[in-house]
This record gives structure tokens, sequence and C-alpha cells, in this order.
């Protein structure tokens, strides 16, 4: 129940402390976890060409449309220009013209469930509590963390008498997991509605699970196939070897001009050019694995030189995801016919994606590799906020006060997020507080959400909402003068 402005006679500190205070009881009461089983049981798979369509509609109709609607906000249902199947939805809390305005993002499908491959006892589409662990499909990412955010909301507006302050607006997508079709085209058309002074999301994991993570970005991605046909089939080892080009060997030899055997990108133009300094100061206190689940770092893999929170959050790397010759299941003597194999380039602030292939058919074509094909696939650029922009400072100041720890920072994730059409489409400020963690099993089976950072993420999201309300007004001023003054 809302409380009455007239009611509110607490001090501002008290009353935030009292949102967040509510905000983290919702864990005790059980009302989150009865929120999240609703949603975990919509099967919003967006990788599933048909089975999922129902689903995906119905999760904004029977799920988001009333829960926005009960706190406030008006609301837009988006065809998907792009993907009829995915669509998106466009809510608006505008209190006041003047007051700052919040873009917050969330997406309602998940990967595929693949119930099989789950423990005994869990079901992708069922909500079961085990210990501090949550499971679900979803229950990581992302609609345990949209829901974190939206019940922290709940809760300053009922402590705040029904204002929040500021003015908030909210697009939900439901394709992020196929590779958010449409989005781009739905920011482009409808820029104006979603103009604002900053954007706050949540994604991704934390660095670790005991500490509060603030990142700005996300690293870009660059898929790419190198394929080579030599012939039509494959020829006869003992009496042909020698005498033909085996296609398997000259992608890998393609590859080690690429990259070395270390890890080491070969191309300079696949490479940065350096940290910047305000990157490597906000690395330098972040210290990557040693979680219970995390594998093991290769210290000497990557690019020399650097630490490995420089080499995975401040540099590009080049991996393969997969190689494919001959039948690896069933391997026969002779030399195949064709050959193929699947990379991927990650790249920070500083490469530039259209720069990317014809940097890497000229470096073959250099090479003596001209017969192998480039086939680029799935892409998007790299996208960082300057880790001394004052909303920085306000987030981590915020967070600070709540938790009573110094958050990590993190100038950009190191996997992908479509940030660059909030960053660069629609021009904003970008702040992603992340809520699961490296070993909650997303994409993979037993995916789940730890309850003790859903408790203090409850209180991490009310504590910046209440900050947005007494200073969102200042910060925005006091950001629109620095930029002033840089210009």
């Amino acid at each position: 129940m809302l409380v009455p402005a007239r009611l509110r006679t607490h001090s501002s500190s008290v009353t935030r402390n009292l949102a967040i205070q509510r905000a983290q009881a919702l864990i005790d009461s059980g009302a989150f976890a009865a929120v999240l089983a609703r949603r975990v049981r919509y099967a919003t798979e967006s990788e599933e060409p048909d089975a999922a369509a129902g689903a995906l509609q119905a999760y904004l109709d029977a799920e988001m449309v009333p829960s926005l609607a009960v706190l406030g906000f008006a609301l837009q249902l988006v065809d998907n220009p792009v993907d009829e199947r995915l669509p998106l939805l466009i809510a608006q809390r505008i209190e006041a013209p003047g007051l700052p305005t919040v873009l917050m993002y969330a997406h309602g499908d998940v990967v595929r469930g693949h119930a099989a491959q789950w423990r005994s006892g869990l079901s992708p589409w069922e909500l079961r509590i085990e210990g501090e662990r949550w499971y679900g499909r979803g229950t990581a990412d992302n609609k345990g963390q949209h829901s974190i955010n939206l019940a922290a909301l709940e809760q300053v507006l009922a402590v705040r008498g029904g204002r929040l302050g500021f003015n908030l607006k909210l697009l939900v997508e439901m394709g992020e997991e196929a590779g958010s079709p449409g989005l781009r085209e739905v920011c482009e058309q409808h820029r104006e509605t979603l103009r604002a002074d900053l954007f706050l999301a949540s994604d991704g994991p934390r660095l670790q699970a005991g500490r509060p993570t603030l990142f700005l970005g996300s690293r870009g991605a660059f898929n790419f196939e190198l394929r080579l046909t030599c012939r039509e089939r494959a020829f006869h080892s003992g009496n042909w070897g020698g005498l033909l080009a085996n296609p398997a060997i000259v992608l890998a030899n393609a590859l080690a001009s690429l990259v070395n055997a270390r890890g080491r990108i070969r191309v300079e133009a696949l490479r940065p050019t350096g940290i910047p300094a305000a990157v490597q100061r906000a690395l330098r206190d972040i210290e990557v694995g040693g979680g219970a689940d995390d594998p093991a770092i290769d210290r000497d893999w990557g690019e020399p030189g650097l630490r490995p929170a420089e080499r995975v959050l401040g540099w590009n790397s080049l991996e393969v995801l997969a190689m494919t010759a001959g039948n690896p299941a069933q391997p026969v003597g002779a030399i195949p016919g064709s050959a193929r194999m699947f990379c991927q380039l990650r790249f920070v602030v500083g490469t530039r994606l259209a720069d990317i292939a014809p940097a890497l058919r000229s470096h073959l074509d250099a090479q003596g590799f001209g017969a192998v094909e480039l086939h680029v696939g799935a892409q998007g650029e790299a996208t960082r906020l300057d880790p001394d922009d004052p909303w920085v400072h306000w987030a981590l100041e915020s967070m600070q006060r709540t938790t009573g720890q110094r958050p990590a920072l993190l100038p950009n994730l190191g996997g992908s997020l479509p940030n660059d059409i909030f960053a660069n489409v629609l021009g904003l400020p970008t702040l992603w507080v992340p809520h699961s963690y490296p070993a909650c099993g997303q994409h993979a089976p037993n995916e789940h959400l730890l309850e003790p950072v859903a408790r203090e993420a409850l209180g991490l999201m009310a504590g910046l909402f209440w900050d947005l309300g007494d200073a969102g007004t200042t910060m925005r001023d006091r950001r629109a003068a620095a930029e002033n003054t840089t210009a």
C-alpha cells in the first residue's frame, strides 16, 4: 500500500533505509519468490522458431502490462519490425516534464530450457528453492534481475508516497537471446519517446558473488567463419597424402597467422592501441576469478604484460569457438575435401567494428590465404562510458552507502550486450548494476539466482532509486555543465 505524503515524517536518511529494508524484506516474506515463480513459468524461448511465440507475447500481456500498470506506467506494446514473433513494450511514468528522466531496460526472453539436461528434481519452468539457490530458467538472466528492479521501485514509491522525484521509462524486449532483432530499429523509430538523461539496467553477472558491481558498457563481438573447400570429396590419405592440399592444415596455418600459440593477437589492426589511464585506474583493484566454480586462469595466456583483469576487460581476444574437417566422430584415413573454423573477436572501445572484416581479409590475402573464405556472422559495437563521468561517481557512492563496501567498477563487461544501441543510437550514459554471479548457470542447465545476491540487490536498487529522487536533477545539471566545459 502506498503511504500518503502527509504521513512521511522521517528524515530522508531514515526513510531511505526504510525503503531498503522493505525491499529486502520481500525475500523473507516470500512475496518476491511468488512473483518470480510466476514469471519463470513462461517458457519464453526466443531461439525457438515457432513454439515460444505465444509465451513471448503472453509474458508482456499477462505479466508485464498489469505489473507496470499498478506502478503508474503508461504502456505501449510495439510490434517488432524485424521479427514479428518478438514483441516489445515501452512503459513511461512521467511525474513532471522538468524532472530528470531515466531509461531502464529488460528482456523477458530466455535461452532454450534444455529440460533433459537439468539435475533430477529441477525443471527450467518451475522455481525451486534449495538453500540459497533459486533454480529456474531466467532466474539469473533476466527475469530475476528485472523483477528485483521493479520490486525495489515499488517499495521506494510506497515510502515516498507515490512519487519518485524523477521520470522513468522502461523498454522490455523479448528477443535478446536471439540477438535482439528489431531492437535497434525500434529505438530509432521511437527515439523521442525513449529520450532520457540516464540509462540504468541490470543484466550479466557481478565480478564476484559477494561484491556489488557496476559496469559501464560491454566489449564488442565480431563472429566470423573461415571456410576452405579444396575439392568436393575426401581422398585416401595413403594414395594421395603429400599430393593434395589439406584444407584443415591450411586453415590451421591461417589461424596461426592471426593469433599465436599463447593467444596473443598478431594482426595490429585487431589490437587496441593501449588501455586508457581512466580504465587502468578502474581495474587496479579488480581480481577476476577465484570463485569455487571458476576455472583456473592461465597466467601466461593472452597479451603479455597485462594483468588478468586488463586482458579480459581492457583488451581484445580472438577465440576459436568450433572447428571441423572430416567426421570427428568416425575419422577415416582420408584427406578431407573441406574445413570450417568458427571464430570470434571480442574487442574494446578503440577497435572500430567497420574495420574488422577488411583487416581480416587484407591480412589473409597478404599471408597467402586468398583462397580462404571469410564469412561474417553476428556482430556488435564496443561501448564504454568514461569511468570519470559524474554519473559513475554518483552510482558508486550510492551503492557503497547502501552496502558499506566499495563496489567493483568495470569499465565494460567482458561479454556483449546491446549497449551500443543505448549509448550510440540514443546517446545515453549507460550504467549496469548486475544481480547474478559468475557461477549462476546462465545459458546452462541448473540456472539459478543466489538468494544473498538477490537480497543485497533489492537494497542496492532501492537505494539507487531513492538517491535519483534526491539528487537526479543536480546530477543531470552537473553532467551537462561538465559536457559544456569539455566542448
